[in-house]
C-alpha cells in the first residue's frame, strides 16, 4: 500500500504541474515548492530551537494560532516554523509575525520527508486536525521527534477504522504520533476502539481564538454609522449559492441593513454581487466619503475584517453550507450572534451543537432563510434566547490550549 500512496502522491503533484497554467490557485501551489530546499535552509538558523505547526489551510492554522501564541508568549526563545499545504492559508499567512519561518509543505515523497526533516530539526511537530502524511510521519518517528496533532475529530466511517489495506496504513500513522489530542469523547472512543490509548479530550482551539478575537475586536466608526438603528445582518465566508439566495432575500427586505463578506473577493464576484443587488450597496473600500448612512448593503471587498464586523450584527449567516460544508461559525457565536447556514452542516461539531442548543439553524431554501431571519431579527425574546444560548457555548468550550500546553511540556525534554 505504501507503493500505491508513492504513487498517488506522485501523479497528484503531476497533474497539479499540468494544471498550474490555467488555475490561479493551482499555479501557487505548485510555484511555491520549487527550490524548497535553497530556500528553506536560507531561512534557517541551525543554533536556535525550532517548533514546527503544519497546517492544511486557514481554518486549521486558526486552530493552530491559540496553540502558536501561547508557546510563544511562555517560551518566547522558542523559535516557530509555520507550514501550509494549501495557497489559501500561505498566500494571507505568509506574513504572520509569530512564525520565523513560513513554507509550503514540500509533496509527501520519502525524499522531501527525510531532507525537509534533516534541514530544520524540529524539537517538537504539531500538525493540526486532519493532516496525515505518511512519508513526514514515519520520518519523525524514525528521527525520535515527538509529534502530536491538535483538535483531531474522528468519524466512524474514515479509513483509520477500516479492516482494508488503506485502512491499515492510515491507522499505522495514528499510532507514530507521540500523542492525540482530539476535540470530543466520540473520537476518543473511536480511538480506543483501535486499542490506542495516548490521547486527551482537550476540545477545540478555536474557542479560544475566537474569544481573544472578541476581546481584541476593532472599532469600526463608519460601520456604526451606516448601522444606525437598523437591525443588522452579516454574511460571512459566502459563496455563489449562498449569495443568490441571501441577495432574494435582501432585494425582499424592507428595513434590515446587510454587510456581506464574500470568501472570493475577486473583482469579478465582487462586481457580480453588486450586480445581483437591488437596493443601495457599496464596496467598503468606497465607503470613506461616502454618506454611508443612505445605503443598506455594504460588501467587504478585503480580507481580514470580517472577525471584527460580527461585533456590530444582530444575526449572522455563514456562508459554504451549500457546498462542502461550511466556515467558521464560532466566530460570530462568540459575539452571541445566532448563525444561519445551509444544509451541509453535519461534519461540523460546532454546528450540530449548537443547533441541539437553540443558537443556530440550518435553512434550504428563501421561504425558510426569510422565517429564520426575521424571526431572530423581529422576536426579541427568541433573538436573546438564542444569542444567550451561543456565548453560552462557547464560554463553556474555553480552556482547550492550557490542556495541550501543560501536556507537551512534560514530554521529551519540555521547552
Amino acid at each position: 500500500m505504501v507503493f500505491l500512496y508513492r504513487i498517488a502522491i506522485c501523479l497528484y503533484f503531476l497533474i497539479a504541474r499540468i494544471v498550474s497554467p490555467f488555475n490561479k490557485k493551482v499555479y501557487f501551489f505548485v510555484k511555491g515548492r520549487k527550490n524548497w530546499r535553497k530556500n528553506l535552509a536560507g531561512k534557517i538558523n541551525n543554533n536556535e530551537r525550532y517548533i514546527w505547526f503544519h497546517c492544511a489551510s486557514l481554518g486549521e492554522f486558526e486552530q493552530g494560532r491559540p496553540v502558536i501564541e501561547e508557546i510563544k508568549k511562555q517560551f518566547p526563545e522558542c523559535k516557530i516554523a509555520l507550514t501550509f499545504f494549501s495557497p489559501s492559508g500561505y498566500e494571507i499567512r505568509k506574513n504572520y509575525n509569530l512564525a520565523d519561518i513560513v513554507a509550503y509543505l514540500p509533496i509527501d515523497t520519502k525524499k522531501n520527508a527525510h531532507d525537509f526533516i534533516l534541514l530544520l530539526n524540529p524539537e517538537k511537530v504539531f500538525f493540526i486536525k486532519y493532516e496525515f502524511w505518511y512519508f513526514y510521519i514515519s520520518e519523525l518517528k524514525k528521527r525520535k521527534i515527538p509529534l502530536f496533532i491538535i483538535s483531531a475529530i474522528f468519524r466512524k466511517n474514515q479509513q483509520f477504522f477500516k479492516n482494508t489495506p488503506w485502512g491499515k496504513l492510515y491507522r499505522k500513522m495514528l499510532f507514530n504520533f507521540e500523542h492525540i489530542f482530539v476535540q470530543d469523547e466520540t473520537s476518543a472512543q473511536l480511538l480506543k476502539s483501535i486499542e490506542l490509548n495516548n490521547y486527551t479530550v482537550a476540545g477545540d482551539t478555536r474557542f479560544d481564538r475566537v474569544s481573544a478575537i472578541a476581546s481584541n475586536s476593532v472599532n469600526i466608526p463608519v460601520i456604526e454609522r451606516f448601522c444606525g438603528n437598523a437591525p443588522l445582518l452579516v454574511a460571512g465566508s459566502t459563496w455563489k449559492p449562498d449569495e443568490e439566495l441571501l441577495t432574494e432575500y435582501i432585494n425582499y427586505s424592507k428595513y434590515t441593513k446587510f454587510i456581506i463578506a464574500p470568501h472570493e473577493v475577486s473583482e469579478i464576484n465582487i462586481n457580480r454581487l453588486l450586480q445581483m443587488l437591488k437596493i443601495p450597496a457599496i464596496r467598503f473600500s468606497h465607503i470613506e466619503n461616502a454618506e454611508i448612512e443612505n445605503f443598506r448593503v455594504i460588501v467587504i471587498d478585503s480580507i481580514g475584517l470580517l472577525s471584527s464586523v460580527y461585533r456590530y450584527g444582530d444575526v449572522a449567516y455563514i456562508g459554504g453550507g451549500f457546498g462542502v460544508g461550511i466556515h467558521n461559525i464560532l466566530e460570530a457565536a462568540t459575539f452571541g450572534l445566532p448563525v444561519i447556514f445551509g444544509p451541509n452542516y453535519s461534519k461540523f461539531k460546532e454546528a450540530v451543537d449548537l443547533i441541539s442548543r437553540g443558537g443556530a439553524f440550518t435553512i434550504s431554501n428563501f421561504n425558510q432563510l426569510k422565517s429564520v431571519t426575521e424571526t431572530l431579527l423581529y422576536d426579541n425574546e427568541a433573538s436573546r434566547k438564542a444569542s444567550e444560548n451561543c456565548l453560552r457555548y462557547v464560554t463553556e468550550n474555553i480552556g482547550s490550549t492550557e490542556i495541550i500546553i501543560k501536556k507537551i511540556s512534560k514530554v521529551g525534554s519540555g521547552f
